[in-house]
């Protein structure tokens, strides 16, 4: 049992976790579950099944069914943050998102990296870098936001963008 809890604390430490470790997989399946419930039968009764998983939630929050998430709990949604169908965070690292905060149909965010050497990949690790996607941003359909990349405040990111580098403040992504 101590080696699985290691493996969460790998994966919260940005460092190299195996994310077939039995507690993460239970953590995954527990999201899994609220999530397949809220997109069944989308209510505010069942958001609160995926709602509860997160950190933080602030007021006015709003997500349209087809939402998945891998963990849910490094989730930080600021005020007045709409998340439109479809979206999908995978949150082995925070992904913090700020307030009135616009997340196009089809957005996906990713904290979750593999290696690049094929060694490293045979063993099944992954590393998480956090994403920051700050208040006033509008990330358009379809895109991308890959890990350790922050979105500005204020800044837009266009329809179907791959994210790989920051996003400055104020300006437009495509």
């Amino acid at each position: 049992m101590e080696a699985e809890h290691s493996e969460l604390e790998k994966m919260l430490s940005a460092q190299w976790f195996d994310p077939t470790a039995a507690q993460l997989r239970a953590l995954r399946e527990q999201a899994r579950l609220a999530c397949a419930r809220y997109n069944a039968h989308p209510s505010k009764g069942n958001l609160k099944h995926i709602t509860r998983l997160f950190q933080s939630k602030g007021r006015q929050v709003a997500i349209e069914p087809g939402f998945q998430c891998d963990y849910g709990t490094q989730v930080f949604l600021g005020e007045n943050v709409f998340i439109n169908f479809n979206c999908v965070l995978l949150d082995s690292a925070p992904i913090l998102i700020g307030d009135h905060v616009l997340l196009g149909p089809d957005v996906h965010i990713y904290t979750v990296d593999h290696p690049r050497e094929v060694q490293l990949r045979r063993q099944g690790l992954c590393v998480a870098k956090p994403v920051v996607i700050e208040s006033d941003a509008w990330i358009g359909a379809g895109a991308k936001i890959l890990p350790g990349v922050t979105i500005g405040e204020g800044a837009i990111v266009g329809a179907n963008a791959l994210v790989r580098h920051d996003v400055p403040a104020f300006t437009t992504f495509y």
